[in-house]
């Protein structure tokens, strides 16, 4: 099989599940706008005031505010269908004060156990009109703007009633643990088995092969590490997949970039993560569970003739830059003990300097580092048009990629897209755009990987973009005799 530079695709919301890519994956879950990790806001329609934790929690909750911001926004945490734990702005949950009998909601508890469980009623007509029902099987009520408290019987859903209130949904998240949760034990296995059974097949593999690309990069979440029998809500069944992706890819004469893009305790508080809420808790105290994974993945596949490399992360944002390192210089040593030649990867902080592991990555060997490129998410890119676009690739993009290269270290561009922020851009315009990055990224010494190979939105799908002749890949030659050779060493 041949060596980097790669052109690689993404297999992107396979093992790891992404929603915004295929929605109907969360099509069947009950409630499905309250997930893991969904923001809300709840307004009093007796006052017009929201819910608030006062000092952002550690205190009680009060329906006093006109407008609101972070103390008056909510995490769910998802119990069943109905039930929820509420999660405050400093991490704490709300819950039920009895002490005295007085039934007051506060929030200070750590972990959320009975007290700290609600109910959410949606209105039949409305159903961000709500009732929230504690575990005393009482509803909650804004008895002022200061007194919140569980301890209301009536069923008025009248809008001066003290009980009811109106539910903004701020912001959700579709990741893995939103899909498993929400579907629960019963139904999450079949579901998954299902899609990773037809999302990505041996013909997929063919279809690549065919058209130029010579590796893929999966995504796969820590838990991957303990399947059959994963920590809930979790479930197992991913690692045969990926048992599966390294056969066909040795069939079609590709590598295998296995890319840890969930680590547990979330390294960057996106979806893709694996995270429940949103919050970015890896840190010095994860290292070993996630050294962890990727000693498992390096036993497993370390030897694997189809093996392109072992990505340790992806993504890091918002962790500390020592912990990173010392977390890579770990899982570094992990992946030795069983291949001293595999490729290992190391992903550049998103918000950090694209040169900021220059330094730290030259006392290794047969080091990539990964840096992204996206024409978007940025605000620069918003006013930019068509030409200033593929200007930004060719000039900047390209100085970029040129100074991190500049040291022993391969590179590796692991996300790049066809998609940008223009509206009613034509084919040709796409065309170009892609045809600049292709130059450019071209220069990668690991090479590239487009994000992704299926999406629903068109030009985030490569296998789309090839079809339909937005991206024309040259297929690179691959002796024969060593391709052999790999399938011998393989079997």
């Amino acid at each position: 099989m041949g060596n980097p530079p790669y052109k690689a695709v993404n297999l992107g919301n396979w093992l790891l599940a992404e929603g915004w890519m295929k929605p109907s994956l969360f099509e069947g879950i009950v409630n499905k706008d309250l997930l893991d990790g969904t923001q809300v806001q709840f307004k009093s329609t007796k006052f017009q005031k929201y819910l608030c934790a006062e000092d952002g929690g550690g205190t009680a909750i009060v329906a006093n505010r006109g407008s609101p911001s972070g103390w008056e926004t909510f995490k769910l945490w998802r119990v069943n269908d109905s039930s929820f734990n509420f999660r405050v702005f400093n991490k704490k949950f709300v819950g039920l004060n009895n002490i005295g009998g007085g039934n007051t909601i506060v929030s200070f508890s750590d972990s959320p156990g009975n007290r700290e469980t609600f109910q959410i009623i949606r209105n039949n007509d409305d159903p961000l009109k709500i009732r929230i029902k504690a575990s005393n099987g009482l509803f909650l009520q804004a008895q002022s703007e200061t007194l919140v408290t569980a301890n209301y019987q009536g069923t008025n859903w009248e809008e001066s009633d003290p009980s009811v209130f109106k539910m903004t949904i701020v912001r959700t998240l579709e990741g893995e643990y939103q899909l498993t949760n929400g579907y629960g034990p019963d139904r999450a296995p079949q579901v998954l088995r299902e899609h990773w059974n037809s999302y990505i097949t041996e013909d997929d593999f063919r279809f690549m092969s065919q058209n130029g690309l010579d590796a893929v990069r999966i995504p796969v979440g820590w838990w991957i590490a303990y399947d059959p029998n994963p920590p809930k809500p979790f479930v197992g069944g991913s690692l045969a997949a990926l048992d599966n992706a390294f056969t066909w890819a040795q069939n079609h004469e590709m590598k295998v970039i296995v890319d840890l893009h969930a680590v547990e305790g979330s390294q960057n508080g996106n979806e893709h993560s694996g995270t429940r809420d949103g919050y970015t808790e890896w840190g010095d105290s994860y290292i070993p569970q996630t050294v962890a994974v990727i000693d498992f993945l390096a036993q497993r596949y370390g030897n694997k003739p189809s093996l392109g490399g072992i990505e340790l992360m992806n993504e890091p944002q918002g962790v500390n830059l020592d912990s990173l390192k010392k977390y890579y210089k770990a899982a570094y040593d992990a992946v030795r003990k069983y291949n001293p030649e595999a490729y290992v990867i190391m992903s550049n902080p998103l918000d950090g300097d694209s040169k900021a592991l220059l330094s730290f990555v030259s006392g290794f060997n047969k080091v990539v580092l990964d840096v992204h490129y996206y024409n978007m998410f940025w605000e620069k890119f918003n006013g930019m048009n068509v030409q200033q676009n593929i200007d930004f690739i060719r000039n900047e993009r390209a100085s970029d990629l040129a100074g991190v290269s500049s040291t022993n270290a391969l590179t590796f561009i692991g996300e790049w897209t066809g998609e940008w922020t223009i509206q009613n851009a034509s084919k040709q315009d796409f065309q170009n755009f892609a045809q600049a990055q292709l130059d450019v990224y071209s220069r990668a010494t690991f090479g590239w990987a487009y994000w992704s190979y299926k999406c629903q939105f068109n030009r985030w799908s490569l296998k789309w973009m090839i079809e339909n002749g937005y991206i024309k890949l040259s297929k690179k030659s691959v002796p024969r005799d060593s391709f052999r050779q790999d399938v011998r060493d393989f079997k």
